[in-house]
Formats: C-alpha cells, sequence, structure tokens
C-alpha cells in the first residue's frame, strides 16, 4: 500500500469501525481529514450541523437509538469547546460516543495560537478517556483503544485531539487491528459466584421485594434476561427515566416510574419492601430523594457493571457486579417461582389514588387549556407504542416519560443525568439517521428548542423525517413550577416572549403547524405522524400546568406531593 496522510488514515480507521455516518462542523484545524472525507463520502457519510453542540447530541442520539458508538468532529478552540455540554452529557449518561477534534501544530502547542485551546485538559473531567495524537503513526492504535473503550464495559465519550501537522503527515504503511482488551483496563468486573447464591437467597425468602432498573439493563442488551428475571420471582418492577422503554409499558409487571415525578405507589412503597433490587441503575438523588430515609428498613441488592457506584450513594447488603445480562441469566437457576399478588396489589391501590388525584384530571381535562398530558395521550393513540420518544429537559420531559407507552426497547431518548435543555432537537435526527425505519418524535419545551433552534437547518438538509412537537406555555416551566410551590410565585426571569415558531419551520422549508384547541389535536398529531418529510406541530398548552406527583427537593420518597 502506497503511503497515505495521517487524515486518509483517521478516514480509514473510521471505516474499520464500521462508522456510516458522523456528525460534524469543520475548520481551519480539521480541515485535512474533512479534505479527505470528501474522497471517501460513499462510504462515510457527514452531517453538517449547525452548530458544534448539536453535533455531539445528534451522535448520542444515533447512538441511543441504534446501539452503535456516535462520532462527532469539529476543529479547534471553540469548535473543540462547543462540544463539551454533549460530551459531558454523554459521560454521566453512559452514552458510547467518540469525538475528534483538530488542534493547532504541534510547534505552536501551548503558545496561545489562534484557535488553540486545551481541550485534553477542558475534557478530562467528562469524558471516560481522551488523548492528543502529534504524529500520524499513533493514529491506528489511538483510534482503535478510542472505539474499544467507548463502548465496552460501562459505555461513555471519548475524544481524540489531533494536531495539523500530525494529519498532513505521511504513514509508510496503513495497518489497522480493532481493540480487543487493553492492559490494566477491565471492563467488566468478574463476578462472585457466591454473590448471585446470597443475592437469590434473600430474593428467595422477600415477603415484598421491590425492583428498580435503570439504563444498565437497555446497555447490557439484557432486555429478554431481566424480563425472564421478573416474571419468574414475580417482582413488580418500576424505571428509572433511562430505564423507561426496556420492559413494555403494559406488562403487568411494571409498575411505573420512581423519582422526583414518579408514580406515587413505587415511591412511597420503596419505602415499604424489605427488599429492594437495583438492577443497572446508580441512585441518583432524583430517584432516591433524602438518601437518610432511603428504603432503610429494606435490605439492598445491586446487580451493577461499574464498581465504583457500588456503595457510592446507597449501601448494599449484596453487590452482584458484572453485565447484568449475565448476572441475571445466571442467577435464574438459583431462584425459586414466585409471585407477590397481594403486594403488586398495593401498587395498585395507589395507582388508583394517583389516578384520581392526578393522571384523571390531566388525560382526560375537559376545560380550559390544554395539558402537556392530553398531548403525549394522543400522541400515544395515533403511534402505538411504537415510535421513539426523544425528549428535551423540563415538565414536558417528566410528562411525556410518565404517560408515553412503549413496545419495544431503545424507544425513550432524554437528556438523564445532566439535563440539557436543547438536547432534544439534534438527538431526535440523530436517532431518525440510527434508526430510520422507526417513527421519531421529538416532544420539546418552548425554552429548550429555542437553545439549538438552528439544527432545523440540519434536520432540512439531511432530509431527516423527525416529527417535533413544542408544548408552549411561554414559559421556563420547570423552573416556573419551583416559584410557584416554593418561592412565592416570584416568576423572575422565567416568563417568555416567543417568535413565531411556525414561520420560523417553513423558514427552514418544514411544513408546520400551530394548534390551541382540544377539538383540533388529535386530527393535527395524526396529519403529523402520516406526513412522509420532517414536521413540527406548535400546541399551545395550559400556562401555569404543573407536573405531579412531586417530591419535593431534599424529601424522602415517601414525601409525594400529588397536588
Amino acid at each position: 500500500m502506497k503511503s497515505i496522510s495521517g487524515a486518509e488514515a483517521v478516514i480509514r480507521c473510521l471505516i474499520k469501525e464500521n462508522v456510516d455516518v458522523l456528525f460534524g462542523y469543520p475548520g481551519g484545524a480539521i480541515m485535512p481529514v474533512y479534505d479527505e472525507l470528501y474522497k471517501f463520502q460513499d462510504k462515510v457519510h457527514h452531517i453538517l450541523t449547525r452548530h458544534e453542540q448539536g453535533a455531539t447530541h445528534a451522535a448520542q442520539g444515533y447512538a441511543r437509538s441504534s446501539g452503535k458508538v456516535g462520532v462527532a468532529i469539529a476543529t479547534s478552540g471553540p469548535g473543540a469547546t462547543n462540544l463539551v455540554t454533549g460530551i459531558a452529557d454523554a459521560q454521566i449518561d453512559s452514552t458510547p460516543m467518540v469525538c475528534i477534534t483538530g488542534q493547532v501544530a504541534s510547534s505552536l502547542l501551548g503558545s496561545d495560537a489562534f484557535q488553540e485551546t486545551d481541550i485534553i485538559g477542558i475534557s478530562t473531567p467528562v469524558t471516560k478517556w481522551n488523548y492528543q495524537i502529534t504524529k500520524a503513526s499513533e493514529i491506528s492504535e489511538i483510534f482503535a483503544k478510542a472505539f474499544y473503550i467507548a463502548k465496552s464495559g460501562r459505555p461513555g465519550p471519548v475524544l481524540i485531539d489531533i494536531t495539523k501537522d500530525a494529519q498532513f503527515e505521511l504513514i509508510e504503511s496503513f495497518e489497522y487491528k480493532k481493540c480487543k482488551n487493553i492492559r490494566s483496563y477491565f471492563s467488566v468486573p468478574e463476578t462472585d459466584p457466591e454473590s448471585l447464591k446470597n443475592a437469590a437467597e434473600l430474593i428467595n425468602k422477600a415477603k415484598k421485594p421491590f425492583i428498580v432498573w435503570g439504563q444498565g439493563v437497555i446497555l447490557g442488551n439484557a432486555e429478554s434476561e431481566f424480563i425472564k428475571f421478573i416474571e419468574k420471582t414475580g417482582i413488580p418492577a418500576a424505571w428509572t427515566i433511562l430505564g423507561l422503554s426496556a420492559v413494555p409499558t403494559e406488562h403487568p409487571l411494571n409498575v411505573g416510574m420512581v423519582g422526583m415525578h414518579g408514580n406515587y405507589g413505587p415511591n412511597v412503597l420503596t419505602n415499604e419492601c424489605d427488599l429492594l433490587i437495583a438492577v443497572g441503575m446508580r441512585f441518583d438523588d432524583r430517584v432516591t430523594g433524602n438518601l437518610n430515609s432511603y428504603a432503610k428498613q429494606a435490605k439492598i441488592i445491586h446487580f451493577e457493571i461499574d464498581p465504583a457506584e457500588v456503595n457510592k450513594n446507597v449501601i448494599a447488603d449484596v453487590a452482584v457486579l458484572g453485565n447484568v445480562k449475565d448476572t441475571l441469566n445466571d442467577i435464574l437457576k438459583f431462584l425459586d417461582k414466585n409471585n407477590h399478588k397481594d403486594w403488586i396489589a398495593k401498587f395498585g391501590k395507589f395507582y388508583d389514588i394517583e389516578f384520581d388525584k392526578v393522571i384523571d384530571r390531566e388525560y382526560n381535562k375537559k376545560s380550559g387549556g390544554l395539558s402537556m398530558a392530553e398531548v403525549i395521550k394522543s400522541i400515544n393513540d395515533n403511534t402505538n407504542g411504537e415510535s421513539i420518544l426523544v425528549t428535551d429537559v423540563g415538565q414536558h420531559q417528566m410528562v411525556a416519560c410518565r404517560y408515553t407507552k412503549f413496545n419495544q426497547s431503545k424507544s425513550n431518548i432524554t437528556s438523564g443525568g445532566l439535563g440539557t435543555m436543547g438536547f432534544a432537537l439534534p438527538a431526535a435526527f440523530g436517532a431518525k439517521i440510527g434508526d430510520p425505519n422507526r417513527e421519531v418524535i421529538a416532544v420539546i419545551g418552548d425554552g429548550g428548542f429555542q437553545m439549538t433552534i438552528q439544527e432545523l437547518g440540519a434536520i432540512f438538509q439531511s432530509k431527516a423525517a423527525v416529527k417535533i412537537v413544542i408544548l408552549n406555555n411561554n414559559f421556563l416551566g420547570m423552573v416556573r413550577q419551583w416559584q410557584q410551590l416554593f418561592f412565592d410565585k416570584r416568576y423572575a426571569s422565567t416568563e417568555m416572549i416567543n417568535p413565531d415558531f411556525v414561520a420560523i419551520a417553513k423558514g427552514y422549508f418544514i411544513e408546520a403547524k400551530k394548534v390551541e384547541k382540544r377539538e383540533k389535536l388529535n386530527d393535527e398529531i395524526k396529519k403529523m405522524i402520516q406526513h412522509k418529510g420532517p414536521y413540527l406541530l406548535e400546541v399551545i398548552i395550559e400556562k401555569e400546568d404543573n407536573v405531579f406527583p412531586m417530591i419535593p427537593s431534599g424529601s424522602s420518597v415517601s414525601d409525594v406531593r400529588l397536588e
């Protein structure tokens, strides 16, 4: 093989890793790679986002819907720093992503050259691994390591920074070997057989066991193993927002959502169960509320791939380390076939209370302004639980997660741990690129939409048939709710004077409509779903519509407000 440039080697590495699409924004320090990308565009498709943050969120959406590694690319300086929010989001939500940044020539490093930024130093706290390439000969090995680290074990984002001279430098012979292991890096911890037996003993003896599952079930491709586990044990199971969709909504053992805006029963009964089984979740503060009063009466079993998460927030009586796909399968032979009908019935009673006081009022309003829940109900009615839902951050996110029905996994894409406003619009078109055969619906608040509104351009140019629903209450709704409940209705800097969203969408050549009346909502949702290309539907909702149940910050999970 003839000698090739470092820039060409980058593209060849991506091809060897079966990367078919990447999201990015060109600039001076990454231009040699873009020049080679132009030559290989029949093998690697590049989508031009309108902002580098949009590239990372699109890569996240692509990874979450496809199960592959998402790839984002940007230039040095501001291009690189604009990636940081999306990288941080991917790190806390365990999303596999490789980010490639250009850098000034190695002779200029540390000289404050034009568009030089120490992206390695900046990104170190929010990446699983990062590395700066200064020699073209390093490219193959570093890219192989990067993809292996990003997708192995608990996934996460990796950043590779490449100096401009390394991109121009010639390599005599290009060879690429996929990485299968790294000395001193153990992606999946070894499972102690005794932990399986000890966990099974607690499960078999428990009278009121309760499961909370998280995204680890989805990331481990362990959905079928998890369903076998809950069906054999007969244990009621609730989800964190990132675990949502791993088990079909209508499954009889799926009892709903835990956390600040979760369902009444799962939250209250957390403090009544005698055994709490955590599966692929990390006991985030939005799930646990006040740790001093969280499940103190219960024994704790923690199924987890990341040893750093065990005993970090909640002390486990038994920790079962490993990929839950393996550990759930391995524990089955130790488990008794069981059912807990009386205990499950208690969840049903709490649901009835919640339905009367919250759900029915929101879901089946007859007068006043439209509620967020009514919009989600209409989406359910028109998609039959088969679509991918992408949400931004705020009230609409909690309502959408609470009420959307799902029949298959990898259907709920949202910013969980970081809570990034502006996530949904670019993540939605990334998700559509990642799984083009499924309907992708983005539900976004009027505030978050305006943070990445420019990505309508990327949607139009890439012809991604994303359906966008803006729930517009002319407020930063979640902040306003807190101001109403805890700050005596002092609505400081939360009311918004919004633009004409329909006109803006049409300016990007995207079909759009606005709906304000209840009797027209379902027809407009149906029209949006049936439209062949991208479509934006603005729905005007009640200005002061609140999300309940709600656990006030710092309170116990059993201190749930229903109104």
